[in-house]
């Protein structure tokens, strides 16, 4: 019995030091191996540029990806140290390919704040609310599904055009939506929402599934439409621009301020960015 028990632990001893070889070949072999081709390459300590920096790496380093998410891969350094390092700082030219909206990286602008209050109800109701209230719904539903998601402002603070497409083009961002609620020269004089983009080539797609997911909202849908407007026209990504209803129209206003048109609205943006990334 002893014999037994002897030869039994003998076999396990054996089977684990196996498997630790295994996994040690597993990380030396079995996973790519990349380049560092750039000189701005940082180790960070999670997936995302707010991460704490680890190390700077230098060009030419060599990096084992053991894993990746969103525009990040965690790798092992030749020195074993560990962290995530962005695609774009590996190499600008070989970005991860996005196929889920669990994987994607969406940059979401509210629109106005702080002093610029955007336009105004007839009763006097400030756009730069309802911008607010609907980003976050849909950061809200967007993260439940697992995507990585950046706001260009989460209060009533004031933030540049600048800053809101520079980070988008920081954050290297599968998709950014920029969200406002618009206004006509005359009380109740126009209706509707209207889905604008600016680069053609690049942002035309993304107009496209998300406008055809808002067909259901109470208001009339006025299509998509070409928009000169900074936070589009300075993104090196895919944008768009929401205006979600005329916001000193009576008839819209009341949808505006509904807690139901405001989580519909962000149930159809998602569905569209869901579709979006289907491709």
């Amino acid at each position: 019995m002893h014999k037994k028990r002897k030869r039994s632990n003998l076999i396990l001893g054996f089977l684990i030091l196996l498997l630790a070889l295994i996994l040690v070949y597993r990380t030396t072999s079995y996973f790519k191996q990349v380049v560092v081709e750039t000189t701005t390459a940082e180790l960070k300590k999670g997936p995302g540029i707010e991460y704490k920096t680890i190390t700077h790496l230098k060009e030419k380093s060599r990096l084992t990806i053991i894993r990746t998410k969103y525009h990040w891969s965690y790798v092992k350094t030749s020195s074993n140290q560990f962290g995530w390092v962005a695609d774009w700082m590996i190499n600008p030219q070989k970005a991860n390919k996005i196929q889920s909206l669990s994987n994607a990286t969406i940059v979401l602008d509210p629109g106005h704040g702080g002093n610029d209050s955007g336009a105004l109800s007839s009763g006097g109701k400030m756009e730069k609310k309802y911008t607010l209230i609907v980003a976050k719904k849909v950061a809200s539903e967007l993260r439940d599904r697992g995507a990585k998601v950046y706001l260009t402002r989460q209060k009533d603070v004031y933030a540049t055009l600048k800053s809101r497409s520079d980070l988008s083009n920081t954050v290297h961002a599968d998709a950014f939506i920029s969200f406002h609620f618009d206004s006509s020269p005359q009380e109740n004089g126009a209706s509707g929402f209207t889905t604008y983009y600016y680069h053609r080539r690049l942002s035309n797609g993304l107009a496209k599934k998300v406008n055809n997911q808002l067909d259901n909202l109470p208001l009339s849908n006025r299509g998509i439409d070409f928009g000169d407007f900074y936070v589009l026209r300075n993104n090196k990504f895919p944008a768009v621009l929401l205006e979600m209803g005329y916001i000193n129209s009576e008839r819209d206003f009341e949808q505006i301020k509904s807690p139901s048109y405001q989580k519909k609205v962000a149930a159809d943006v998602v569905s569209g960015l869901e579709k979006y990334f289907e491709k």
